[in-house]
């Protein structure tokens, strides 16, 4: 038996390979200097910044009990960066540990395997999300009042659950630009993730900034919830691509999701503020409640809307050219082999059902 050699699988240290393979350790490394910062006086207000969540404003309602709310400011950008830290962490671990042990299992095609990642990553994300937007929403009661969605704006205060919400929400989006490098994401597929971070992004923190809180939040769950149902239906096709199923309830609340989006910015933003007393532009109050501002918010909400569904028709009409497809494949090879049979039940290929040419029959003929 001949000695088998020692090869070094570790790539260089601090180089683009090595990044890769442990950035995750790297990130949890840099996330627990911030934590160890608590420990020590000299270091606790610097690192209280990222770690919680800053403008704690108490309002008593009465002698005996107190509320806690928080509005935005620039130091929630510290805190922004400590949770993407927290997300990146969290999305290594959802990959090893649950999505690569699939993958081993099933042994997908570089294709599938990187379409399967994305909804498997994305799936754990809304999964979570959608729950704990549902549950601000029904603590605060704003499905069974719909009017508070305007009455009362500015909404500057924020419950701490609400407020930790939109942090971590933005704190998710901002990790998946890093994520773009640690995942070796292909150049094809840049642009398109990118622009669809970017809508996060600019949609989420211009619902944050504007004081369009409670609006926000509704109309994030609503999508969550019909991104999850197809993340799951495309997790369910991979396993076995027989039930589509998913995809056609998708198709149907994608399109009602649009239509609902549209509804409540229109009643809210086109309505509901434009009717409101407290009207003007207040950067100190944080009222943004204008006429271009009104118009600026529902332009972007309607372009998006609408480039989704031009995006959505694409794909529904590309699904359906693929099907169409496959069925004219599936016709023309029944008449071909139902050809191959008769063709040797006639005798082709020499040979013949009838045996005119068994040397039988023609001894029988010379005779």
């Amino acid at each position: 038996m001949g000695i088998r050699k020692k090869t070094n699988k570790n790539p260089p240290v601090m180089s683009h390979e090595f990044v890769i393979q442990n950035h995750a350790d790297i990130v949890s490394c840099v996330a627990m200097v911030f934590l160890l910062g608590l420990m020590f006086e000299v270091t606790s207000k610097f690192a209280v910044l990222f770690i919680t969540v800053q403008y704690n404003v108490t309002i008593s309602t009465n002698e005996e009990t107190a509320l806690n709310h928080f509005h935005h400011g620039i130091k929630d950008l510290a805190t922004i960066f400590f949770y993407m830290l927290v997300a990146i962490i969290m999305h290594a671990i959802i990959q090893e540990y649950v999505l690569d042990k699939i993958n081993r299992k099933k042994h997908f095609s570089k294709t599938k395997h990187s379409k399967f990642n994305e909804s498997g990553q994305l799936s754990a994300f809304y999964l979570f999300s959608f729950g704990w937007g549902t549950s601000i929403l029904l603590s605060e009661n704003f499905l069974s009042n719909p009017v508070s969605l305007w009455e009362g704006y500015p909404h500057t205060l924020m419950p701490f659950q609400m407020k930790f919400y939109y942090i971590c929400q933005m704190g998710y989006w901002l990790h998946a630009l890093p994520e773009l490098y640690f995942q070796k994401t292909k150049k094809e597929d840049i642009p398109r993730q990118l622009v669809y971070i970017f809508l996060y992004l600019v949609h989420i923190a211009g619902a944050y900034i504007l004081n369009l809180n409670r609006l926000g939040l509704v109309l994030l769950v609503l999508h969550y919830f019909v991104e999850l149902l197809f993340h799951v239906s495309r997790l369910v096709y991979f396993s076995n691509e027989n039930r589509q199923m998913g995809f056609t309830i998708w198709a149907i609340l994608f399109v009602l999701g649009r239509l609902l989006t549209l509804s409540l910015s229109v009643l809210t933003v086109g309505f509901g503020l434009a009717t409101a007393e407290n009207q003007g532009f207040d950067l100190a109050a944080g009222n943004f409640n204008v006429l271009f501002v009104r118009i600026t918010v529902l332009a972007a909400i309607c372009l998006t809307q609408a480039f989704m569904m031009w995006k959505f028709i694409n794909f529904q009409l590309r699904r359906w050219r693929e099907h169409a497809q496959a069925q004219t494949l599936k016709k023309k090879q029944v008449p071909s082999k139902s050809k191959s049979k008769k063709d040797k039940a006639n005798g082709v290929n020499g040979v013949n059902s009838h045996g005119a040419d068994s040397p039988r029959a023609r001894k029988e003929k010379s005779s």
